[in-house]
Order: C-alpha cells, then sequence, then structure tokens
C-alpha cells in the first residue's frame, strides 16, 4: 500500500510576524504614509480620519500621512499638523481608534507619524508663511492653495537661525506625536521635501556648514533624526529615503555618494529603521542598502499598473523580502481597500479605486465607504 504525502501550502512571509525595536507585529505589511488632504483647515484631524485609519489597522505597522510639523512646513492645504493642541487631540482620537481595531475589541496596528517639513514645497496663501529652503530655488511645479491652483513661489533661503529652529521643531513634533499616541516618528527626507532639498545638489546652493559637499548636504537630514531621537528615543525614529526619484521637481546629482554617506551617519545615531522608496530602476541598491543598514529595512517600490492589477504587489512585496528587507510597504492597495492585508493573504480581488476622491477632497465619501469582503460579496 503506497501513501501519498500531503503537500501543505506555502504560507507567504509577509504574514509573519517581525519585531520593529520593542514593538511585536503581526505581519510584516506596512500601510505607507498617504496624503489625502482630510483634516480640516486648521490641521486638525477629525472623524473621518479616525474612521479611515481604523479600517486598515490590521496592517502590520501603519505609517500616518506626511504631517507638517510647524506651520511654515506646511505644504498643502488639509494636511494634519501636529503643532498646537487641538493638532495633537485630534491625532489622539485617530490613535485610539487605530488601537482599538477595526473591530473594536484591541489589538489594531501600531503607528509612526511621518514628519513632513515641505521646505520650497508650499505657499504663502496656505500656511501663512513665505516657505523656507535651503536655497532661494523656486519649485518648477504649480500648488495647490485653499483659493485654487497657483505658480510656486521663490522660497526664503534659510539662515543658521532658521536651521536650528527647524530642528528644534522636528524634536517637538516627535514629543507631542508621543503625546497623541503614536509609537514614533519617520522623518521623511524623501520626495523632494525639506530634507531631502538639504541632500539635493540642485536645490541645496549653500557654501555654508549645511551645504556643499556630502558630509555637509547630509547633515541636515541626520541632525533632524537625532534631534527626534534626543526628544523620544532613536526606538521610536525612523526616517525615509527616496534615492533616484525625482518629485516635486528635486535633481539630487549624482546620488553615489550621498546615500552611502548618510546611512553610514544615521547609523552611528541607530534609529529603528530605515525606509526606502525604490524604482523599478533603483532596486538592485536594496542588497547593498541591507548591507550598510544594522537596524531594519522597510522597503518600498513603486509599482507599475500591471503589477498592481495582477495581486496588489504581493509578488513585488515578497521579493523585497527575500532581497534582504525586513518589513515592506505598500500604499495603493490601502486606499480603496480597508481589509487590504486579508485580500492579500486569501488572493481576492481589490475594490476599484475612484480617482475622483483620491486628494484635494473632503469628507468621508471616496475614502471610508469602501467594502470589506464579508461586505462585499452581499
Amino acid at each position: 500500500m503506497t501513501h501519498t504525502q500531503q503537500v501543505l501550502p506555502t504560507v507567504s512571509r509577509l504574514f509573519e510576524s517581525a519585531a520593529l525595536g520593542a514593538l511585536e507585529l503581526p505581519n510584516r505589511l506596512v500601510m505607507a504614509p498617504l496624503t489625502r488632504h482630510r483634516a480640516g483647515a486648521d490641521g486638525v484631524p477629525g472623524e473621518p480620519m479616525a474612521v479611515h485609519y481604523a479600517q486598515r489597522a490590521t496592517a502590520g505597522l501603519i505609517i500616518a500621512e506626511g504631517t507638517a510639523p510647524s506651520a511654515v512646513g506646511q505644504a498643502y492645504p488639509h494636511i494634519p499638523g501636529i503643532h498646537t493642541a487641538e493638532q495633537i487631540a485630534g491625532w489622539r482620537r485617530v490613535t485610539d481608534a487605530v488601537r482599538a481595531g477595526a473591530d473594536g475589541r484591541g489589538g489594531g496596528a501600531a503607528m509612526f507619524l511621518q514628519l513632513e517639513h515641505g521646505g520650497r514645497v508650499g505657499h504663502p496663501e496656505t500656511s501663512g508663511h513665505v516657505p523656507l529652503a535651503p536655497s532661494a530655488v523656486r519649485l518648477p511645479e504649480q500648488l495647490h492653495t485653499p483659493s485654487g491652483v497657483r505658480d510656486s513661489v521663490t522660497p526664503r533661503a534659510m539662515t543658521g537661525e532658521d536651521v536650528r529652529s527647524t530642528l528644534v521643531g522636528f524634536a517637538a513634533a516627535a514629543r507631542n506625536a508621543v503625546e497623541a499616541g503614536f509609537a514614533g516618528v519617520e522623518v521623511h527626507a524623501a520626495n523632494g521635501f525639506l530634507p531631502h532639498q538639504f541632500l539635493a545638489q540642485g536645490t541645496n546652493l549653500r557654501t555654508d556648514e549645511w551645504g556643499g559637499p556630502v558630509e555637509n548636504r547630509i547633515r541636515f537630514a541626520v541632525e533632524a533624526v537625532r534631534a527626534a531621537a534626543e526628544a523620544i528615543g532613536r526606538e521610536r525614529v525612523g526616517i525615509r529615503i527616496s534615492p533616484g526619484v525625482n518629485v516635486n521637481g528635486i535633481e539630487e546629482g549624482d546620488t553615489r555618494e550621498i546615500y552611502p554617506a548618510l546611512l553610514a551617519a544615521l547609523a552611528e545615531i541607530g534609529p529603528v529603521y530605515l525606509h526606502v522608496l525604490y524604482t523599478a530602476e533603483e532596486r538592485h541598491r536594496l542588497p547593498a542598502h541591507r548591507k550598510a543598514w544594522p537596524g531594519a529595512l522597510i522597503a518600498n517600490q513603486l509599482l507599475s499598473r500591471e503589477q498592481f492589477e495582477a495581486d496588489g504587489g504581493k509578488r513585488v512585496a515578497e521579493g523585497l523580502l527575500a532581497e534582504g528587507a525586513d518589513l515592506v510597504s505598500l500604499g495603493r492597495g490601502f486606499l480603496a481597500n480597508p481589509d487590504f492585508v486579508e485580500r492579500l493573504r486569501v488572493d481576492a480581488p481589490l475594490n476599484e479605486l475612484r480617482p475622483e476622491f483620491l486628494m484635494h477632497v473632503q469628507g468621508a465619501e471616496g475614502y471610508n465607504d469602501y467594502p470589506a469582503l464579508a461586505t462585499a460579496s452581499v
């Protein structure tokens, strides 16, 4: 009599538990920070944001959307802030809702808050301030403002005191985030925002200690991380970078020296994670980043339409883990799928995104009304 051995299905590593500093995450899937412009005009997160994040609380980690650490750092209308008592209280309602979980029974995702200083990506109609930047290099794009789309303005080049006070603002924002219930903060040094502007040759024309050679151009990003780490502890601080991703008019120049130097300097501080956004063309750098980075590595790859429509990016995410990432962040799938983690787990189809509600609109429509699997089939 012959016996056949049952072959059990392979469980994806995406759904394994993982440690992130002192945090124990139920899976390796991270909800990437997604700007949705749903805060009030005063930057206070409201009930729709609390519902939205709570619906997605099955992610291993949620990195909440780019949030202004100061009034002058506000890049766009209706993005949240973390520099007033009202904003802190609004975020506390969000973190409480996520902690309660999608079903209200507890066990929701850990949350970090992304600190996003716009630098030259900002407008006086939005923030009430002339934007500050490393140098007076204007954003070569138009911007949304409360009164409509407007031409960008030339930013004011930061003085040494401006730089120092901005770093103090990062530390204060980190403390405020912990007060609001976040497990930690992520310094946004990617996508053409202020720390990235200091890194890039096209936007940093300075000749003082904050510009010029590589060791000076990395200094602001390093000191922003240091300021946050000294304020709340390095195990509560991460940083996001985007080598070779040219958005918001950023012109990095030669990146072969800047990012290795940045990672080496950051490693001396020891933030809990490095979060890297890769294009398909730049993904080959992941193994080198893994080798150079002693902490947790979160990888995020820009997906092609074909990759997303095939399986929501699941195969790409599994490949990133295989190449050395500890966690993988995904964005697009979380937009229209409150139960995105479960859909990936069971290979279920995804909801269709309604792009007209993606950004620069307020309210719950197209934000919190996408069905979960249990209701999608009813």
